[in-house]
C-alpha cells in the first residue's frame, strides 16, 4: 500500500509539471502557421515575411503550411478543427472572417472559436487591365462595359475572397456588369490575365506592380483612400468618380478560441516585437502594406469594423459563397 501510495505520488508529481506547469515551457516545438490560401499570393507573402522575426521572439520555428480552398474557409475551418494547445494558429483575411460568415452559415464562430492576435498587413487593391483592350481610364472601362453588359471579364482569387468582392463592389459603384472568372488563388490568373484570356482584375498592388512597371498591365485606379507609394501616378477610385469603391487588403495572426491563455499572450507579445522590426517594416514598404493599427485590440476592432461596412453591401448585391 505504502509503494502504491508513492508511485500514485509520483505520477501526480510528473502530471502537475507536463500539465499547468507546462505552459511556462510553451512553446517546445515547431508552431504551424496555417495560411488558408494557395502559395504564391499577397497573403502567403505576408505570412512568409513574418515568419523568421516571429519564430526568433518565440525562440522556436513558425512555420507556413498552405491550405487553400473555398476562399480560406477550408484552411480556416481545419486550424479552428485542430489542437488547441497554441502549436496551431492561422492567418485571418476579410474572406473567411467577414465575408463568407455574413453570406452564409459556416462551422464556426468568429468571434467564438478565434483570439485576435495582431494586424501584420494592410494594402491596397489595383483596378488593372490588359492592355489590348485600349482602355486608358477607369472612364473608358465603364462606358464600354456599360454598353457592353457582361462582355468584360474579371478575374479573382476565388469565390468569396477580398478580390471577388472588390470587383462586386466596383460593379455596384459604377453600375455595370461583369463576368466574374474565379481561380485558385491570384498566382492562378495571373497567365490569362497577362495573355488577354481575362480582360482585368482588382488586387494587391505588391502583386501587380511589377507587370504594370513593364507594361503588360494597365493599371487604371487604386482602391485605397490616397495613392499607392508603388504607383504614385495612378489615381484612386475617388479620384476617378468612385468614392464608394474602397477596398483593401489585410491580413492579421488568430490561435482557436480554447488556445490556454498564457500561450495567447506569449504569441501576442511575440508579434508585437516582430511586426515592429527595421526588416519587417521595410518588407512591408517595398510591397506598399503597412500596418496602421497594430495589437490585439486594434485587430478584433478591424474585423468587427469591416464586418459593419460589408455586411448591409453583401446584402445588397446578393452574392452567396
Amino acid at each position: 500500500m505504502i509503494l502504491l501510495r508513492a508511485c500514485l505520488g509520483a505520477a501526480l508529481a510528473v502530471s502537475l509539471m507536463t500539465g499547468p506547469a507546462a505552459a511556462d515551457d510553451y512553446p517546445n516545438r515547431p508552431i504551424r502557421l496555417v495560411v488558408p490560401y494557395a502559395a504564391g499570393g499577397p497573403s502567403d507573402t505576408a505570412a512568409r515575411l513574418l515568419t523568421q522575426s516571429f519564430g526568433s521572439n518565440l525562440d522556436t520555428t513558425v512555420y507556413v503550411e498552405n491550405r487553400g480552398g473555398a476562399g480560406g474557409l477550408t484552411g480556416t475551418e481545419q486550424a479552428i478543427a485542430s489542437s488547441h494547445d497554441g502549436y496551431t494558429i492561422v492567418l485571418g483575411a476579410v474572406g473567411p472572417l467577414v465575408f463568407i460568415p455574413t453570406s452564409r452559415q459556416v462551422s464556426y464562430n468568429v468571434k467564438a472559436d478565434l483570439v485576435p492576435l495582431g494586424v501584420i498587413w494592410q494594402s491596397p487593391l489595383v483596378l488593372v487591365v490588359n492592355p489590348k483592350r485600349g482602355f486608358k481610364t477607369v472612364s473608358d472601362f465603364i462606358a464600354f462595359a456599360r454598353a457592353n453588359p457582361g462582355k468584360l471579364s474579371v478575374s479573382s482569387a476565388g469565390v468569396g475572397t477580398n478580390t471577388h468582392m472588390a470587383s462586386e463592389l466596383f460593379k455596384r459603384e459604377a453600375k455595370i456588369d461583369l463576368l466574374h472568372v474565379p481561380y485558385r488563388g491570384t498566382g492562378a490568373a495571373m497567365p490569362d490575365l497577362l495573355s488577354g484570356q481575362i480582360d482585368g482584375t482588382i488586387s494587391d498592388v505588391a502583386l501587380m506592380a511589377p507587370h504594370i512597371q513593364s507594361g503588360k498591365l494597365i493599371a487604371l485606379a487604386v482602391t485605397a483612400q490616397e495613392r499607392s507609394p508603388l504607383l504614385p501616378d495612378v489615381p484612386t477610385m475617388a479620384e476617378a468618380g468612385l468614392p464608394g469603391a474602397r477596398t483593401e487588403n489585410w491580413y492579421g495572426l488568430l490561435a482557436p478560441g480554447k488556445t490556454p491563455p498564457a500561450a495567447v499572450a506569449k504569441l501576442r507579445s511575440a508579434l508585437d516585437a516582430a511586426v515592429k522590426t527595421q526588416e519587417f517594416r521595410e518588407g512591408l514598404a517595398k510591397r506598399g502594406a503597412t500596418i496602421r493599427d497594430q495589437g490585439a485590440d486594434a485587430f478584433t476592432k478591424l474585423i468587427q469594423d469591416e464586418t459593419d461596412r460589408w455586411t448591409p453591401i453583401i446584402r445588397e448585391t446578393g452574392v452567396r459563397f
